[in-house]
């Protein structure tokens, strides 16, 4: 306390000091004409001076004078003690006229004289360095000035130049869609194909090395390998043959004979068998089944004894999964397969060739149903049917079934055995193998900013049924790496899209979409409730002038949009994609996402023709033809418009505030599948009207509204998206029969509509009893109307109204 008392005096003696300096440095005109008359005085104006210079060298000092001053009285008398009497009371201002002495015999004048230190010691000089001192508080004033002022306008800039560039911000999906479109050129994608073309001999793990480091370069940061050890079907040593009996003539699939120039099954860059398929030889006699629908087969059955036949089928019409099914219960011990040329246009020339098919529905054969990863538990199963199974030229089938024409004529005459042919035994020998091999996938993530966790998929594959110049996956992975860097150079200039991207391309898609069923098995728990939609760049273009969309029914309206679009953007052009939609099941590697978690998907490709044919064919794996390839599209434009119609519905899945899905188009399809059903039932059609109702409702009262930003809720937005996106696995049923889709929304042909299950339930009258089937359908629609409906009264309160 003593310390700090010395320390309150030494201040107030400094305070009387400096109030004294400061009143007369300000007022002092009269009083320095007699002051400077004394010698005295000017011995005791140097000590001033330097008692002067040292107090304004004392930090705070200023802030302590003024302070001083203003809280001195301004009539106050002195005493010995400080008190005193006095007069008026207001705190002192500077700018006043100059105080007199003899205003006051008792004023603030008279108290600092009655001080012992207190002495006449006013001189030119303290003026000079009062004013210098003053002259630099004004300079130091004005430079905080300034410095305030140039960060006040720097705030304003950067502020105002902040709102310039955000003033776009409205149209700026609309921009970025745009310069990504412009972004994707006919040259580029050449280069791009070119470049993955000189891949083909490469193996397929350095291939997916260059594909990520490609992915990274162009700025995806973010790009990861998956590797699955998975059972694969290849050929056997010996190459699979058919003994004629009658002739004694060998054949091997492609219709030529057997010698011993034939290559090697093991190292034929272009095999021709079917996975999985059962391993043997069998002698029988051959049935002619064609297409092997259930009317077929039965037809077949009332001639001859099925048990342990051999079948000649055609590809196409169904599943050849499907198609298997019913000839093992038929009691057939093989198949041969062909495709009938009057099924695919005559320009091809690639029906006289033999093929390959899968036989597996999906994903690694010995962990069904789950991921093939370390610790999994291993099946044996090296077959997935008792079937013996070979795909074989058309030239060998026209051989086999002794017909008179093949593919000859206007019309084309379907290849079929003449009525009262002779039978035909033949000798099928296959020598399929199995083991286990590793398989790989890229997979890429381009983060998204507002819905990070809600995933938009882009797939495509890096691998073919055949190996080295003849594979046919270089317009995919073009195609894809194309649309990553369109997309990449916007985030560049900072644009990022809402939801995530994956990309992805998958390994041992030939083979059963292997990859992609492994990694949707493994990230299953995630892509049930994060999983927007697929888009799917499996076979991007093939032969033909015309692009056709295969879509689930969610996305049709975008589809037929961009379809729109783009049809428009290029009636210049002679490869104009067609505006043919449809929801069929379409091999590829979609099909897990589509199946088995009921994800709406979309695929942009060209197909063989304008003309309308026969469905499933794509089953087979031809090997494609170098010539015709460039012939198929020389300017590379299809591979454009699928290219920009790809990437234009990235953006639409990826950045629209409510999802582009339709409920409307489910209701309507579901209606049209039910329409000339003939299991048909009124409670069926009830449902049916009341889905499309209700559909209608939310489409017109909550899907537009919320597209609105002015009436737009974040949390209202978020819930319905969720909604939506969870539509279609309404239709999920259990356990379908094999080669159908779980999904029931996706159909088997364009000319029926019909559900394929109660179709099959129908037909075949061998899985489950029909009114078993109306009731699975019935519950499907059912699910999805009361979805819909519990959407409607999530948002028929006003939020904001506090009656919920």
């Amino acid at each position: 306390m003593g310390d700090t008392r010395d320390l309150h005096t030494q201040l107030a003696q400094r305070g009387e000091n400096m109030a004294y300096k400061k009143v007369r440095a300000g007022h002092g005109g009269s009083l320095r004409s007699r002051d400077l008359e004394s010698e005295e005085l000017q011995a005791a104006t140097l000590e001033l001076e330097w008692d002067m210079e040292k107090e304004l060298e004392e930090p705070g000092l200023d802030r302590f004078q003024l302070e001083c001053v203003e809280r001195q009285p301004a009539g106050s008398s002195v005493g010995g003690g400080g008190g005193g009497g006095g007069g008026g009371g207001g705190g002192v201002d500077l700018d006043l006229e100059p105080i007199q002495p003899s205003t006051s015999p008792h004023g603030r004048f008279q108290r600092l004289q009655e001080d012992a230190g207190y002495g006449p010691r006013f001189s030119r000089a303290a003026l000079k360095a009062r004013r210098r001192a003053d002259g630099w508080s004004w300079v130091v004033k004005y430079v905080v000035a300034g410095a305030g002022l140039f960060v006040l306008g720097l705030l304003i800039g950067r502020y105002t130049h902040g709102v310039g560039t955000q003033a776009p911000a409205a149209p700026s999906d609309g921009d970025v869609l745009e310069r990504v479109l412009s972004d994707i050129r006919t040259e580029d994608l050449q280069a791009l194909q070119r470049n993955f073309s000189s891949w083909s001999d490469k193996s397929e793990l350095l291939r997916v090395s260059l594909l990520q480091q490609k992915w990274r370069e162009l700025g995806l940061r973010d790009v990861q390998l998956s590797n699955y050890t998975v059972l694969l079907s290849h050929p056997g040593p010996a190459p699979s043959h058919i003994l004629d009996k009658l002739t004694n003539q060998c054949f091997l699939p492609n219709g030529e004979g057997c010698d011993q120039t034939s290559p090697d099954p093991a190292e034929d860059p272009l095999p021709s068998f079917a996975t999985y398929s059962a391993v043997g030889s069998l002698e029988a006699e051959v049935v002619d089944v064609q297409y092997g629908s259930m009317e077929e087969l039965t037809q077949a059955n009332t001639s001859v004894n099925l048990t342990n036949r051999i079948a000649i089928m055609k590809l196409g019409q169904a599943p050849l999964q499907y198609k298997l099914s019913l000839l093992e219960e038929m009691g057939f011990g093989g198949v041969l397969l062909y495709v009938d040329p009057c099924d695919v246009p005559s320009e091809q020339g690639i029906w006289h060739k033999a093929f390959g098919v899968t036989l597996n529905p999906g994903g690694d054969p010995s962990t069904p149903g789950y991921a093939s990863i370390k610790g999994s538990y291993r099946e044996d199963r090296p077959h997935l049917t008792s079937l013996l199974v070979q795909p074989i030229s058309a030239g060998l089938a026209k051989e086999i079934l002794s017909a008179t024409t093949m593919g000859q004529g206007h019309p084309c005459t379907p290849l079929a055995m003449p009525p009262g042919s002779a039978k035909r035994i033949i000798t099928l020998s296959i020598g399929t193998q199995a083991s286990y091999g590793t398989i790989h996938n890229v997979v890429g993530y381009l983060r998204g900013r507002i819905n990070p966790d809600r995933y938009v998929l882009v797939g495509g594959r890096h691998g073919s049924w055949h190996s080295g110049p003849s594979e046919d996956w270089s317009s995919s992975a073009a195609i894809m790496t194309q649309v990553i860097s369109s997309l990449m150079s916007q985030t560049r200039l900072g644009w990022q899209p809402d939801r995530t991207v994956v990309f992805a391309s998958w390994g041992g898609s030939a083979l059963g979409s292997i990859g992609s069923f492994e990694w949707g098995e493994e990230n299953r728990v995630v892509l049930e409730t994060s999983a927007v939609a697929y888009i799917s760049l499996y076979s991007p273009v093939r032969v033909g002038r015309s692009a056709c969309s295969t879509a689930s029914p969610s996305l049709f309206q975008l589809a037929s949009d961009i379809h729109k679009r783009h049809v428009r953007s290029c009636m210049k052009s002679m490869c104009c994609p067609g505006p043919n939609i449809s929801s069929l099941q379409t091999p590829g590697d979609l099909n897990f996402f589509a199946n088995q978690l009921a994800v709406p998907t979309v695929q942009f490709t060209s197909t063989t023709s304008r003309t309308p044919q026969t469905s499933f064919l794509s089953e087979a794996f031809f090997a494609p033809v170098a010539s015709a390839e460039k012939a198929l599209d020389p300017s590379f434009k299809l591979h454009e418009a699928v290219a920009k119609m790809t990437a234009e519905a990235v953006l639409r899945l990826c950045t629209d505030p409510v999802l582009p899905f339709s409920p409307l188009d489910i209701a309507l399809d579901v209606q049209n599948k039910l329409k000339d059903d003939p299991l048909q039932t009124t409670e069926l059609l009830a449902a049916a009207a009341i889905l499309r109702d209700n559909s209608t409702f939310l489409q017109s009262e909550t899907m537009r509204p919320a597209n609105d930003p002015k009436e737009r809720d974040p949390a209202h937005v978020r819930m319905l998206n969720d909604m939506l996106q969870g539509l279609e696995r309404s239709f999920l049923i259990p356990a379908p029969p094999a080669g159908l889709y779980r999904n029931l929304l996706y159909g088997l042909s364009t000319q029926s509509s019909r559900f394929s299950i109660l179709k099959d339930a129908q037909e075949v009258k061998r899985y489950r009893p029909v009114n078993q089937t109306l009731s699975l359908v019935s519950t499907a629609i059912t699910s999805a109307q009361r979805l819909i409906q519990s959407g409607l009264e999530l948002f028929e309160s006003d939020p904001d109204d506090g009656s919920h």
